[in-house]
């Protein structure tokens, strides 16, 4: 699995530290971890939690992620973010049961985190803990045992609401300003770590078409 890790503006600060969290629990699952940043406060392509939506629908919908991890202040403000996309699904992660849920009763692909709340001692451990509940024990298989069948047709029936009330991914960016399109796009890893994993064509395309 292609891991995404976005972070936007108010956190970025913290951006190298939820990377090697992230690091030290999925890489020795097998699991490779792309970091799109924000990597400082500094940074001069800045990602508001809006820009963190835009650029989660378009790795996961282009193939370049098969999963995203974000957040924000709150964590909410990004979640509302990716679920106004079709191809993304997000829960509000806080700690490891969330991640352990989240992954065997709704199978999603994008997770927000709180990344202002709760950020003192052992706010890593927390972090590393999550991220094995959250990749360590596959996903849809339902929980607890006795929900497993009604779990699975429920997440069916979303896939399938989702899917006609959502527009596809290219209309959804078209009606979207191109400069906080651009933005989103801007960072200074972009184009190395999209260009090397995406594979829908048309979102390809599209995306050298902002880019110029």
């Amino acid at each position: 699995m292609r891991i995404a890790l976005i972070n936007e503006n108010s956190q970025a600060a913290k951006n190298g530290m939820i990377e090697k969290a992230l690091r030290k629990v999925v890489e020795p699952m097998g699991h490779v971890v792309d970091n799109y940043g924000m990597y400082s406060q500094e940074d001069t392509a800045q990602l508001t939690y809006v820009q963190n939506g835009i650029l989660a629908a378009i790795l996961l919908n282009s193939g370049a992620a098969d999963y995203v991890v974000t957040g924000c202040g709150t964590g909410e403000g990004a979640m509302l973010a990716l679920n106004s996309f079709p191809g993304v699904l997000c829960g509000h992660i806080v700690d490891p049961s969330d991640g352990f849920m989240f992954a065997q009763i709704n199978d999603g692909n994008a997770v927000a985190f709180p990344f202002a709340k709760g950020f003192g001692w052992g706010a890593e451990l927390n972090l590393e803990y999550t991220f094995e509940k959250l990749f360590g024990f596959g996903s849809g298989n339902g929980y607890p045992p006795e929900r497993v069948v009604p779990e699975q047709r429920n997440k069916k029936i979303l896939d399938q609401v989702r899917a006609h009330t959502l527009k596809d991914l290219i209309t959804c960016l078209k009606g979207i300003d191109p400069e906080l399109v651009r933005g989103a796009v801007a960072g200074p890893r972009f184009k190395e770590l999209f260009f090397a994993s995406a594979r829908d064509e048309a979102i390809i395309e599209y995306i050298r078409s902002i880019l110029g």
